[in-house]
């Protein structure tokens, strides 16, 4: 798959099967977070990687609008440094991920991180500083489920050439 197809195609899952996903899959996801453009080159990213079942379900416990990770078989936290652009920077890398899940055949869905009620207590569970901010949870896993692509604006209803109006 092409990268104009991986973006195409991605979309966000919920459901998720019991097939494992293999540590090298992961490290490949990783791999692509890491080369996210980053303001500055500061690269304030750090990633937890979540595999047992009983933190799975911690974290779905934890997360609200995020119980679904409990099914999945793998959770990346993305955790930035509190830097000037922390926020920019870690959803570019998290933006890495989903679309380089998409192309591997996984299925994933983008949890919100910063500013919700429940980050410290993902800091603590992971054994993450204080210092950093938790800038989204990622489960990971395959699907028997075909997302189909919600409505979404056309391009003609978006695209504003030279002015807004």
């Amino acid at each position: 798959m092409d990268a104009l197809e991986a973006l195409k195609k991605r979309r966000s899952s919920r459901t998720f099967n019991a097939k494992p996903v293999s540590r090298k899959l992961v490290e490949e996801l990783v791999d692509c977070a890491r080369l996210a453009p980053t303001a500055r080159n500061v690269q304030p990213w750090e990633f937890v990687v979540v595999t047992k079942k009983e933190t799975l379900t911690e974290l779905g416990s934890l997360a609200d609008n995020g119980s679904f990770i409990r099914d999945s078989n793998c959770c990346i936290a993305v955790f930035s440094k509190d830097t000037k652009y922390y926020l920019e920077d870690g959803c570019a890398a998290t933006e890495n991920i989903l679309i380089a899940a998409s192309n591997l055949g996984l299925s994933s869905c983008w949890v919100a991180g910063d500013k919700k009620p429940y980050c410290d207590k993902v800091k603590e569970l992971l054994g993450v500083s204080f210092d950093f901010k938790l800038v989204s949870l990622i489960p990971l896993g395959y699907s028997d489920a075909k997302p189909s692509l919600p409505a979404k604006r056309s391009l003609k209803e978006v695209l504003h050439w030279e002015r807004y109006r």
